[in-house]
């Protein structure tokens, strides 16, 4: 695990990507984050996409914050995980979204991916000055709350959607202690 890599999408990565892809559409499972079920038929349109919106001064709608995607590679340079970064949160985001969505390709899930993934992210996240992230989670989807567990989530509530999903938020303080969230 220690060759595994998070890397900003790149034409580099065209065809691993495109591996991660197809799939995600095989399996039949939804697509998580949801910036991968952006279509890469138009690889350059799908770049431009992850990249329109990655700081304050590009985010086209009111309601929307900036985000950044990562890609993590594994030993082969194959994409095996993909995660999206909320630069900040509102409302929507506070109650169900979180600062961070990330998703392993269904071909390699319990592997160690998720947990090296989320670790990965976590260390963007302290780089962009935040002190502490929320990550929310399906309740009945115990895969990621372990993932999330293992990288210091403290559970805080539960928060019923709109269409009745019932999600689980955590707060994970970055780079000290954990006591008082």
């Amino acid at each position: 695990m220690s060759k595994l890599r998070l890397v900003r999408p790149s034409m580099e990565y065209r065809e691993p990507y495109l591996s991660f892809y197809a799939d995600w559409i095989n399996s039949g499972e939804p697509m998580v984050p949801w910036v991968v079920r952006q279509d890469p038929i138009d690889f350059e349109a799908m770049l431009e996409f992850l990249y329109a919106e990655d700081s304050e001064e590009k985010v086209s709608h009111p309601h929307w914050v900036p985000h950044s995607t990562y890609w993590l590679l594994n030993e082969e340079n194959l994409v095996v995980g993909a995660a999206n970064i909320r630069h900040r949160l509102n409302d929507k985001l506070l109650n169900s979204g979180g600062h961070i969505g990330y998703g392993i390709r269904p071909g390699y899930r319990r592997r160690g991916y998720a947990s090296a993934l989320l670790a990965q992210a976590l260390q963007v996240t302290k780089a962009m000055g935040l002190d502490q992230v929320l990550l929310v989670c399906d309740k009945d989807n115990l895969g990621s709350e372990k993932t999330i567990l293992k990288q210091g989530g403290r559970f805080e509530s539960e928060f019923t959607e709109d269409d009745g999903t019932i999600v689980k938020r955590f707060w994970i303080r970055l780079g000290g202690c954990h006591d008082g969230i």
